[in-house]
């Protein structure tokens, strides 16, 4: 059940069956973080995008990065599966640790870190492959070579991404000629289909019709406790229906992180409270 709180302010309505699930705490102190980000600095060559960001994001919650365009949000989510580092000129500095391993080590494996740490971009991205080739390229590519283990795959990826009853009867067809709502979730497939313990979600409702964004959103409540989600959205309604915890960014700089509840009704910072206030942004 949802409420609204100083709705004459806009200020999002909060899913309030996730959040009271939550102490009052910012951060939990017994459990250890799925994600542990210390003193983390990122530069594109010369220019830095991130300044000093800690903080630790639990497992199995929905983790939502807000703030405004060019504040860092995007830059830190691509830091935890290190896919900034297809950019020529980018460096770090500081301290990434997934599940108990230093992601930035000298003897991290790539392709073992983006199998673990899954990613849904702003626009869907589906290869112009058949809807079943598109699950089923990242099992392949781990060495699942048997037919009906990876139809069995496909078909479970397919549910958990609420698609397969709509394409069940068409697997070989181009997941081209998907709807754009349909071809994010089936990206969405394709994430899950190498089991994952993270996934991360970049705008992932941007480019999507109200009816479309409601699917994505749902699709999100009902990973929520399976997965650990990392979700950067500029839509402040949409954080606060889907998150737990709300980290909010600005000029790279992590200015608070906290309980969505409290950071929707209660903010700490006054920029944090300027922002959602829409003062600014």
């Amino acid at each position: 059940m949802r409420h609204s709180v100083a709705h004459n302010l806009d200020i999002p309505m909060i899913n309030t069956a996730s959040s009271n699930k939550q102490s009052e705490q910012p951060q939990s102190q017994t459990s250890t973080p799925c994600i542990a980000v210390r003193d983390l600095n990122f530069y594109y060559g010369d220019t830095q995008a991130l300044f000093d960001i800690s903080l630790d994001i639990e497992a199995g919650l929905v983790t939502a990065l807000i703030g405004p365009s060019g504040c860092g949000k995007s830059t830190f989510l691509r830091t935890i599966n290190r896919m900034n580092d297809l950019i020529a000129g980018t460096r770090h500095e500081g301290e990434i640790v997934v599940s108990g391993h230093e992601i930035y080590g000298k003897k991290t494996d790539l392709v073992s870190l983006r199998k673990k740490v899954g990613m849904v971009f702003q626009r869907s991205n589906p290869f112009p492959k058949s809807i079943f080739e598109n699950v089923a390229y990242g099992p392949k590519i781990h060495g699942t070579k048997n037919k009906s283990r990876l139809a069995e795959i496909v078909e479970k990826s397919l549910l958990r991404a609420d698609l397969w009853h709509e394409v069940k009867d068409r697997l070989g067809d181009s997941a081209l000629a998907l709807s754009g709502g349909q071809q994010q979730r089936l990206c969405i497939a394709r994430a899950l289909a190498v089991d994952p313990e993270i996934l991360l979600m970049d705008e992932p409702a941007s480019a999507l019709d109200p009816r479309s964004t409601a699917k994505i959103e749902n699709l999100i409540a009902e990973l929520r406790g399976d997965y650990t989600i990392v979700i950067v959205t500029h839509n402040m309604q949409q954080a606060g229906r889907v998150s737990d915890k709300t980290a909010f960014f600005c000029d790279g700089k992590l200015v608070e992180y906290g309980d969505t509840e409290a950071i929707f009704t209660k903010p700490q910072q006054q920029q944090t409270e300027d922002y959602i206030r829409g003062r600014f942004g």
